[in-house]
């Protein structure tokens, strides 16, 4: 694939951004021409319906689409004859009219009870060898808008924040509907280029305030704090180890670092190295790590089982991975976070904090209401909707 289709900057996202596209720091990229569905299927037959996939296709055909949070799950890809990265400029549009508020469904008081459950099994389970050490406990909220919301004018506008790569994948309704998974992730899961490869877990998280000097000590607190220091070495630990086979070399050039977006402080770890079989296709290093311990938790398995037990709302494809992948193996994929499902006037929208030993429920609670405020300002609302009785 011509990477210089991927490279462009400073423009925006097109006004038909078609069945797949991806608009971040390091460039921008969507499908064109007539896009195939892929056969679905869970992580398990991924490779052979990759082959398959790309086996009559010309160099220029990527694959893109979404992966479940559950790798039992089926995902939904798209496979595009060529691809583009020169998107044509729109004019940013106000953001929509939407209700006076947003609904938590399902309410606050399920979410912190999940969390203290979570936290008495964890401490049952503080002594076994696979005993839980880390959960990843996720609400919603639900938004209805007076009109249909644009699928196109949503992503332009989580798109104007140039710390997170804005996604909008297709996604299937029974009622054959325009229907779209939308957000702006800041976690790149894997990307690959040639032979080598990069991710940036997060894990570690702080909201960002209006006043310079409370974001300052709020930036300071999160360096500071061991709880959030341990609750990201377990994400750390956990992709160096699921890399460490299909890698010659493997590092954190970088260290631990502190990063933004414009609505939340986050840990961050560069993570580089080089793969020992350069055609190995960037989806399939990304189902490798999937789920991470940054959205699910550890063990991976033991987390996800509760997860299922203690979520009411099924996450679908939230915390999964959206991206794309070509046929040489190149390709990006980032963590599904920071999203909304939308389809017609109705948005869920998806938030998740961390759980180890030391959590506080309340917090966690509020950690999730600040990591609403990228979709709840696209979508016209102001991002305290969600912090309403929590502070």
């Amino acid at each position: 694939m011509n990477f210089s289709l991927f490279d462009g900057r400073g423009s925006t996202v097109a006004a038909d951004a078609g069945h797949f596209a991806f608009s971040g720091p390091s460039g921008h990229i969507r499908a064109t021409g007539a896009p195939v569905a892929i056969a679905r299927g869970s992580i398990d037959s991924l490779e052979t319906r990759l082959e398959g996939a790309f086996a009559d296709c010309g160099p220029e055909a990527i694959i893109g689409g979404a992966m479940p949070f559950h790798r039992q799950d089926h995902d939904y890809l798209w496979l595009s004859p060529r691809c583009t990265g020169v998107f044509q400029t729109v004019e940013r549009s106000p953001a929509e009219a939407v209700a006076d508020h947003a609904r938590a469904d399902p309410p606050v008081e399920i979410y912190t009870n999940a969390v203290i459950t979570a936290l008495r099994q964890m401490e049952r389970e503080r002594d076994l060898p696979e005993g839980l050490k880390k959960i990843v406990l996720a609400r919603s909220l639900k938004v209805r808008t007076q009109d249909p919301i644009s699928l196109d004018g949503l992503m332009a506008r989580l798109a104007d924040d140039p710390t997170t790569t804005a996604f909008r994948v297709a996604l299937p309704d029974p009622g054959n509907r325009p229907r779209a998974l939308i957000g702006a992730s800041p976690e790149l899961l894997l990307e690959k280029r040639g032979n080598h490869i990069c991710s940036y877990p997060l894990a570690g998280s702080a909201r960002r305030l209006p006043d310079t000097v409370e974001d300052a000590d709020a930036c300071a607190r999160l360096a500071s704090s061991e709880k959030d220091r341990r609750e990201h070495a377990i994400v750390v630990e956990y992709i160096l180890d699921t890399l460490a086979p299909f890698c010659d070399q493997l590092a954190c050039p970088d260290g631990t670092r502190l990063t933004c977006t414009r609505s939340m402080w986050h840990l961050g770890t560069r993570i580089t190295g080089q793969v020992k079989d350069r055609d190995m296709p960037a989806a399939l290093l990304a189902a490798h790590l999937h789920p991470t311990p940054a959205v699910c938790g550890s063990p991976r398995d033991r987390a996800d089982e509760l997860i299922r037990h203690l979520e009411p709302v099924p996450r679908g494809f939230y915390a999964g991975a959206v991206g794309w992948s070509a046929k040489n193996g190149d390709g990006a994929w980032h963590v599904a976070i920071r999203c909304a499902d939308i389809c017609g006037c109705d948005a869920r929208l998806f938030a998740g904090a961390g759980i180890i030993p030391g959590s506080d429920p309340m917090a966690e609670a509020v950690e999730t209401g600040s990591k609403f405020a990228a979709l709840l300002r696209a979508l016209g609302m102001p991002a305290s909707a969600a912090l309403a009785g929590l502070e």
